[in-house]
């Protein structure tokens, strides 16, 4: 399934646009195969199909998107109700977040070789899912926070496990983004007044973070990267200290910004090849740069002229990263949806 050009002629959220994400996401998180499983095996009798290891998040490619499109989907049904897709949307939630479901997810972690299933991409992803059925009205968005709970209750305990134990960041652009991991364990923490968690993210980003200097943005981007190293750093710091310490640490971070500088951070990649699972990983570059940008501005004095130029940087990105929605190949269809909702979402 593609996305018709003509709704990806502007940036915005139209009713059409949306309509058409969430047929798309239904269509990803059902889709088994082709299935790239993060699943060590200790024995033969480890091997088994996606839908049996995961009977929520079996789809999408692997599980993390899988995960990632129901977020998708989530948004959508909640700040569009009226979506002809709304009904659709329910029933695929009544069986995919049923307590059995989740028990089996939940029951996985356990494993002995899952210690570090999808740290900290998938953890991070997965409360922001959690979070988004918090927000829902009505009592079917209740009844799904409720039976996801015990799922996002078990990556919390595995962040407050993990955190104190990790000495150093992952700087990278890709899912071991330890910025990202942060920011939303954040955004959770503080949705659902864990103030422990909402602590230990605080204090991993201060020590991790908090004294980065001249960060060489120049270097940017890799040719897999789907964040930005220097704008997801960005994008958690801002969560973490108040406005006016947030300016002063980030003149210290990107001393450059003021003047678009560097020039490779504020110019969209593009991809070499989309059909490269690993090539196409730039659209959602373009995505996620368009949100931190946006979310880096919102903070900033109206008086700075950062702010502007992070304005004008985060509309240059979203315009290039949503008109790669067109590619039609399934190694960008399986997972950019989610980026694109982001990028077009208030931050």
């Amino acid at each position: 399934m593609t996305l018709d050009a003509a709704l990806l002629a502007a940036p915005i959220l139209t009713p059409a646009l949306a309509s058409r994400l969430a047929a798309l996401a239904l269509d990803n998180v059902v889709r088994e195969y082709p299935n790239k499983l993060d699943h060590v095996m200790s024995g033969r009798d480890d091997a088994a199909t996606p839908r049996a290891l995961h009977p929520a998040f079996y789809g999408s490619f692997d599980w993390h998107s899988c995960v990632h499109m129901h977020w998708t989907l989530a948004r959508l049904a909640r700040i569009m109700p009226a979506l002809p897709e709304a009904v659709a949307i329910e029933a695929l939630f009544d069986r995919h977040f049923s307590p059995e479901a989740i028990a089996v997810e939940v029951a996985y972690l356990a494993r002995a070789g899952s210690g570090t299933f999808e740290r900290p991409y998938g953890w991070a992803w997965l409360l922001k899912l959690a979070e988004e059925l918090g927000r829902g009205e009505g009592e079917a968005f209740a009844r799904w926070s409720r039976n996801l709970a015990p799922l996002a209750d078990a990556f919390v305990a595995r962040y407050l496990d993990w955190l104190p134990r990790a000495r150093h960041p992952i700087r990278s652009g890709v899912h071991s983004s330890t910025a990202f991991g942060l920011a939303f364990g954040i955004d959770y923490a503080r949705f659902a007044a864990h103030r422990v968690l909402d602590e230990a993210c605080m204090a991993s980003a201060r020590s991790w973070y908090g004294a980065d200097r001249d960060y060489p943005a120049a270097w940017e981007p890799s040719g897999s990267d789907f964040f930005s190293p220097a704008l997801i750093e960005a994008d958690l710091m801002r969560r973490v200290l108040d406005p006016q310490a947030f300016s002063t640490w980030l003149d210290a971070f990107l001393p450059g910004l003021a003047r678009a500088e560097p020039a490779t951070l504020f110019t969209p990649a593009e991809p070499g090849d989309r059909s490269d699972g690993q090539m196409v990983h730039l659209d959602g570059l373009s995505l996620s740069r368009a949100w931190c940008f946006r979310g880096i501005a919102a903070v900033l004095p109206t008086d700075d002229a950062r702010r502007a130029i992070a304005r004008v940087a985060a509309d240059t990105h979203l315009v290039a990263g949503v008109a790669a929605l067109a590619n039609p190949h399934y190694m960008g269809t399986h997972w950019l949806a989610s980026f694109a909702l982001l990028a077009l979402a208030e931050p």
